[in-house]
């Protein structure tokens, strides 16, 4: 594709939220305020019960806001929402951004240059301090690894600075992940069914999958306005789909079946530990999440490409 056919590409921002009406504002007012404007923004809210109404209907006027209000499906129910919504209406791409982020002005530009199916974005924290967590080994063949994510963006180079122009990545967070129209047609939609946690990795996997080569773009900058501290509620409703959704993506995309059985081993070895660390509450979401882990090995119909 050549430059002058990447700049008349057309494209969709789909954006998740709920119940974080404040990160919106600040988020829609950097879309607005982007030297490339979006052509159409989707903003799906999860049946949100604070003020979220009064900022949809007092966004910047410049922005094309599509709002789709629905039942609570967690982010990757949102996300399967957004992107079809997106993909009907025609667009050339589709960014997927949560409600937590804001980019830099330049932000969308920059992604858009990129004569590539798949790019991301790359996060930092209100400090500036690199926090991209896309990981650069997403290891799904060695059983002994206790993480397939081996290795990081910001653990690989620390700073922005350090990075080079491009860095391929093997997954990526739907916060900055932008897909052109034929990974759409071909992979399909975002999995309703993992509700929160992993649906992103999912789809990343499932492109990868498809022959499609995902690059974290080091000058589109995104500030990401919360802390990561999802990874300490491994006892909460939220540790449950922490886990399940890792067992689901070891199910449908380990390499060997040494890898496939390794959620059993993890969830054994947190309920043996269960008494010095974790506690009953994260024994009981480990065994729930092996189990029902079982069932989502497939592709959820809804998500799969349409033949």
């Amino acid at each position: 594709m050549t430059e002058t056919e990447t700049e008349t590409e057309t494209v969709a921002v789909v954006v998740v939220t709920h119940n974080r009406a404040d990160l919106l504002a600040r988020l829609l007012d950097g879309l607005a305020a982007q030297t490339r404007r979006p052509d159409l923004v989707v903003v799906v809210d999860n049946a949100s019960t604070d003020h979220t109404r009064d900022v949809l209907t007092a966004a910047p006027a410049e922005l094309a806001l599509h709002v789709v209000h629905q039942d609570n499906t967690g982010g990757a129910g949102g996300f399967h929402t957004g992107v079809r919504t997106a993909h009907e209406r025609g667009l050339d791409r589709t960014w997927l951004i949560d409600d937590d982020v804001v980019p830099a002005p330049d932000c969308l530009a920059v992604l858009m240059a990129q004569d590539e199916a798949c790019v991301t974005s790359v996060r930092e924290d209100l400090t500036g301090r690199l926090v991209e967590k896309a990981a650069i080994r997403f290891d799904l063949a060695n059983p002994l690894a206790v993480k397939p994510k081996t290795a990081m963006v910001e653990t690989t180079y620390g700073t922005r600075s350090a990075m080079p122009e491009r860095v391929e990545v093997e997954n990526v967070a739907f916060e900055g992940f932008m897909v052109r129209r034929e990974v759409v047609d071909r992979i399909g939609l975002p999995d309703p069914a993992f509700f929160i946690f992993y649906d992103d990795v999912d789809y990343a996997l499932r492109a990868r999958r498809a022959g499609y080569r995902i690059w974290a773009v080091r000058d589109a900058v995104l500030v990401r306005q919360l802390d990561f501290d999802q990874q300490h509620d491994l006892a909460g409703w939220k540790g449950y789909y922490m886990y399940r959704n890792l067992f689901v993506v070891h199910a449908r995309y380990g390499a060997n079946p040494l890898v496939r059985l390794k959620p059993w081993l993890v969830a054994l070895a947190v309920v043996v530990l269960s008494p010095v660390r974790g506690g009953r509450a994260e024994a009981r979401n480990v065994v729930r999440a092996v189990r029902d882990a079982r069932r989502l090995r497939r592709l959820s119909p809804e998500a799969a490409p349409r033949r």
